[in-house]
């Protein structure tokens, strides 16, 4: 079977067909702007993407949010509360399963990643994930078995609140929300507002660095302790700083100070806290991931 996929970013849609990291048929990047014009583009795709290759099977998004993930809700499907300007309460995946006439499966774009990388990634074989993205936003999803964490609606990583030394760093914060949470500090704007360029500009031994480092570090001691995934992997733009990398371990082994006893989170640090295995392609393979299980769920 064949499958489309929609990783749904702030800045750009990528849309998909195919049914794995080995048989991805077809690719485009769509720039996000208005909901109409970037969801009628991603299903003309589609549209044209079926006239090659056939029929697909489901349909995967995976969305940046919050977005509304209670079946029962007559808002199930939709984008709502989210700051980006023109998409608040936009109805997405009812669109397009309406429009192509198949079923969809819907997530957020995090959820989606973390999918990808247990199926196909740095999480395979194991139990309890973690995938952290941190780029323009910051998002987390979390795996337990394989299954999406979902509760009240689902993880907002990116919100969670963290101590803020205003000494060290004057900067307010960027959230519209919550001025100083994890992404506020520690999102691509956050870095780009608080030196004036965009960190990708900035020398490796710059000092935004190790700020860096210790605000996703704050967050994952936070994350071991609740969560106790077996493997955190870290994506998103900024993360492509590997200089990072280490930073973050040598910290979150300070920060955990031995208590949890594990050699991962001792002596392996640099086998717990990963790249993702897939590369870029996380999102996009975690809502072809998406498709399958909703194909599957329609067959049963």
């Amino acid at each position: 079977m064949l499958f489309g996929g929609i990783e749904a970013g702030g800045t750009k849609f990528i849309c998909a067909v195919g049914s794995g990291p080995d048989d991805l048929r077809a690719t485009v990047r769509i720039p996000t702007t208005s909901p109409d014009e970037t969801i009628e583009r991603s299903i003309d795709f589609f549209h044209q993407q079926q006239t090659i290759h056939g029929r697909l099977a489901a349909m995967g998004i995976a969305s940046f949010g919050p977005i509304d993930l209670r079946i029962d809700s007559p808002s199930y499907g939709f984008i709502t509360t989210t700051p980006k300007p023109g998409w608040a309460n936009t109805d997405f995946a009812n669109r397009i399963s309406r429009s192509l006439e198949i079923p969809v499966g819907f997530d957020t774009d995090v959820n989606a990643a973390a999918l990808a990388e247990w199926r196909w990634g740095a999480g395979r074989g194991l139990g309890a994930v973690l995938y952290l993205t941190v780029g323009t936003g910051i998002g987390g999803g979390a795996l337990v078995d394989g299954q999406p964490l979902h509760g009240l609606l689902h993880p907002e990583m990116g919100h969670i609140r963290i101590p803020h030394d205003r000494e060290r760093d004057p900067y307010p914060g960027a959230c519209p929300y919550h001025g100083d949470c994890l992404e506020g500090l520690a999102c691509g704007p956050a870095l780009e507002q608080r030196w004036g360029q965009p960190a990708s500009r900035l020398p490796v031994d710059h000092p935004t660095w190790a700020l860096e480092a210790e605000y996703l570090s704050l967050a994952l001691v936070n994350f071991t302790c609740t969560l106790s995934p077996e493997r955190i992997i870290l994506g998103g733009g900024v993360l492509e700083q590997r200089q990072l990398f280490p930073l973050i371990h040598h910290r979150l082994r300070e920060l955990l100070a031995d208590y949890v006893q594990s050699p991962r989170t001792t002596s392996e640090l640099d086998k717990y806290v990963v790249p993702p295995g897939l590369g870029k392609d996380s999102g996009v393979l975690g809502a072809i991931a998406l498709a399958q299980r909703a194909a599957n769920a329609e067959v049963g």
